[in-house]
């Protein structure tokens, strides 16, 4: 029999009692403040919010409309846009509704195709080849996903509170180069003020944050570092800027931010997210935090 050391169950039940205490028994508003001093940088003012991260540990408080469910569950949010919007828009979806991912019919996928869960964020997985893919390392990975309420481990995002935890398939997306550039459209109050241009997903991610005239901010959003050169302005921008603008008004709300991939010219929808970084992604200079917030008008 394989000898376990005390201290390895001392280090799980501190480990249990700790995601007990902070993700189930506090006050969402305490776990939220606690978590928003240690990534941010300073305290966080619910009662007053000012900045655009405080903004919207606000709105995951007070903001409880139940459309947010449908739109936050990326299987649903397809049947949404496809609705409302237009199916060409959408990534098809190649297999979904899995609880299990051992349910997954891999025989029948192709070579290429990209694993996710519905409710969170983090743990899309991408198949390149069959052939040289870890299922295990996959199956480990979506599985402890699906078993875990985002809500609770993610700063109480309220929108994947209610979501049916399940995996899905999506059809392999990227551009030539082999890169999937996307762009993250933020509209306050129903005008899109900010683009954040991202790359590198599949190796190291960068962005660049730019306004509606393709301006360069000088602003960096998170860990993620800049591009070392010039982003070219897409050459379909103004239609990307018209169709998030127009995605953003079936929600009519006072944040979201509409995600959107151009891939060879052809423009695809991403998701709907009304949680930036959860609202603990710090600005560099902070002074962008509170110019973002002044754009967040919470009382419309």
């Amino acid at each position: 029999m394989k000898h376990v050391h005390p201290r390895r169950y001392y280090r799980l039940l501190k480990s249990r009692a700790h995601d007990l205490f902070f993700y189930y028994l506090i006050p969402d508003s305490w776990e939220i403040r606690y978590r928003f001093k240690k990534l941010v940088g300073y305290s966080c003012h619910l009662k007053n919010p000012r900045s655009f991260n405080e903004k919207i540990q606000w709105i995951k408080l007070h903001d409880r409309n139940p459309l947010y469910t449908q739109l936050t569950d990326k299987l649903l949010v397809k049947e949404f846009v496809s609705k409302e919007f237009g199916g060409e828009y959408v990534i098809p979806t190649l297999a979904g509704g899995f609880s299990s991912f051992d349910d997954i019919p891999f025989d029948e996928l192709p070579n290429q195709f990209v694993l996710k869960c519905n409710h969170d964020s983090k743990s899309t997985i991408v198949c390149a080849d069959k052939n040289s893919f870890d299922f295990q390392e996959a199956k480990q990975k979506l599985e402890k996903a699906l078993h875990r309420n985002y809500y609770h481990y993610n700063g109480k995002p309220w929108g994947c509170k209610n979501i049916q935890r399940s995996i899905f398939v999506e059809k392999y997306m990227a551009e030539q180069d082999g890169q999937l550039r996307d762009y993250k459209f933020f509209v306050f109050n129903g005008e899109c003020k900010v683009v954040f241009y991202f790359e590198g997903r599949f190796n190291e991610l960068r962005s660049n944050c730019y306004d509606i005239n393709w301006n360069l901010l000088p602003v960096v959003w998170g860990t993620r570092k800049n591009t070392d050169y010039v982003v070219p302005k897409p050459a379909n921008f103004e239609e990307m800027l018209a169709i998030a603008t127009k995605l953003a008004a079936l929600v009519n709300n006072a944040f979201v931010r509409v995600d959107l991939y151009d891939i060879e010219g052809k423009i695809y929808f991403g998701e709907y997210t009304f949680y930036p970084g959860g609202g603990f992604d710090a600005f560099d200079p902070i002074e962008w935090d509170f110019t973002f917030g002044k754009w967040l008008d919470l009382r419309s």
